[in-house]
Order: structure tokens, then sequence, then C-alpha cells
């Protein structure tokens, strides 16, 4: 059994009946499954979370991408989280029976395909890329899509795979393969956006934070507060207890409190177990000891 994950993200998270229909693709496609969506009116995003088997996984990916680019017309969207295409970002990750190397190879017949059949272009990025600037997703995506149509005519930013000209209303796609990436945000007592950007910049890896944290301040108007955003990119590395208390303290000199934090997605049983522990200060815990887990182990032995 081969097996492989895909979170892609859709730049739309207002209006349900839009994503609905991106996520109504997958369904032609007997050997996938929709495993988890979620869409932020804030963000005005949507993420969805895939699993199947990798021939049928990239045909799905290939038709949601081209329902989204029929759908959603970037000129008129805006939101916290920063985009440069309809669909914006598509990831592959090794399951089981899979190897990186191999979803590397599968995100450039992705991408192939949507540059060509699309007309959008693509970029290949994370362990797919073929620049070592274009590994980091947030480099690519500098400017967003309103920057792009100056940015696309750099030689340096000539697209992997497609045409050189920004796609009018659907305007550039990310395709790569990765290790397992959570999602995860914290939300603060305040609606000041400051606070948020200097925590942010606290914890992430570029100014001097966690090796494994991408983060930044994004406000959540609907609650009258802000969050500090996060992609944590090796949980292993930099855990999500680690991340979290530093943010609890960098939140105190401000004084301002944690209301609250969510995982956006899914999240591997591994990262939970290890929170778990650490705030319990438990000896000798792990996924074995979850009964879930176990059970699921030993039928598998029977079979």
């Amino acid at each position: 059994m081969k097996l492989i994950e895909s979170v892609p993200n859709f730049s739309e998270g207002r209006r349900e009946e839009i994503v609905r229909q991106i996520i109504d693709e997958v369904g032609k496609y007997p050997k996938v499954r929709v495993l988890d969506w979620s869409m932020d009116k804030d963000h005005n995003r949507s993420v969805v979370t895939l699993v199947g088997e990798p021939e049928q996984v990239l045909e799905a990916l290939f038709d949601m991408t081209k329902k989204a680019s029929q759908l959603i017309d970037l000129r008129y969207h805006k939101g916290e989280h920063p985009r440069m295409g309809a669909t914006d970002v598509i990831p592959l990750v090794p399951l089981i029976g899979t190897t990186m190397q191999e979803c590397v190879e599968w995100s450039k017949q992705l991408a192939k395909r949507i540059g060509e059949e699309l007309n959008i272009p693509v970029y290949l990025y994370e362990r797919s890329a073929t620049y070592p600037e274009r590994e980091n997703l947030s480099e690519i995506r500098k400017g967003e899509f309103e920057g792009f149509f100056e940015k696309i005519k750099d030689p340096r930013w000539k697209p992997d795979f497609g045409p050189e000209v920004v796609h009018e209303t659907a305007g550039v796609t990310a395709v790569g393969a990765r290790e397992f990436l959570i999602a995860f945000n914290v939300n603060l007592g305040t609606n000041n956006i400051e606070i948020a950007d200097k925590i942010a910049k606290a914890v992430r890896h570029i100014s001097g934070g966690y090796r494994y944290v991408k983060a930044m301040g994004v406000e959540l108007k609907e609650k009258g507060i802000v969050q500090v955003s996060m992609n944590l990119t090796n949980y292993k590395k930099s855990p999500i207890f680690r991340v979290f208390e530093t943010i609890k303290r960098e939140a105190e000199r401000y004084g301002v409190p944690v209301v609250g934090s969510e995982i956006i997605g899914m999240v591997p049983l591994q990262a939970i177990v290890e929170t778990f522990s650490w705030y319990l200060q438990l000896d000798d815990f792990s996924t074995n000891r979850v009964i879930e887990e176990r059970l699921i182990n030993e039928l598998t032995k029977e079979e």
C-alpha cells in the first residue's frame, strides 16, 4: 500500500459554497479521502487535508486547482494571511510505503500539469525547490498576488513551470514535497497587533527564534483580538509545548494573557503525546500507551 498526504491551501475562507465546490472534486476519486477541512474568515483562507493513493491524489489536486481557478478571483480577495494564488500552495507529504524523493517527483509532475493545462505559473518549494531561495515558501510569496506581476519579470523568479506571466485571476501556485507540518495559532487577549508582531518575531527562526518555527502576527477583527499564527515545520525539534510556553512568557512581558490556541488541520499523535507528557511531567509515556493506538496495532497484526 502506498499513501501520501496533501494539505492544499485555497484563498477563500468566507464563502462556504465556493470551498465546498472545490472539495467536492475529491469525490471523483475512490482512493482519496478528505480527513479534515477548515475555513477562516479573518485569514480568508481554507485548508484541506487529503490522504490517498498517490496517482489519485495528484488527479484530485489538479481538479481542485482547476475548480479554484474558475471560482476564485484574487483581484477581489483580501485577508490577513499572505497569498499569491487561488490555490496558494500544494504540499505533498510521504505517509505509508512512500519516500520523500517519490513525493518530489510527484510534485514536479503535478506542477508541470498545472502550468501547462491551466496556464498558472508554478514554483517548486521545500524539498522540491530548484533553487535555494525557493525552499522557503515565504520567500516565494513575498509581494503576494499584487506584487507578482512585476516580480515574475525578474529572471530570478522565472516560474519552474507554466507561463512567465501571472494568471490574471488565479495568480501563481507553489507545489512541493515536505515533512509533516503543524499549523498552530495562539490567540492573545489584546487588539494590539504590534504585540503579536513582537512575539512572533521572538519565536520565529528567521529573527532568532526556534529553528523550525515560522510565525507572524495576525488581527482577528471579528473577535477583536490578535494572534500569533505559526507553522511548525519539525514538531520533533521545535515541539508545540516549548513554543507555546515561550509565547506565554513573552505575552507576560506586555501584560497580555493567552486566551486560546488552535491547530489547523491534522496533527500527529506523537506531537499530542509529547505535549501531554510534558505538561503532566509523565515518565516513560509513549503512543503505545494510548488504548486506541494499541488496539489498531493489535488488529493490524491479526490481519
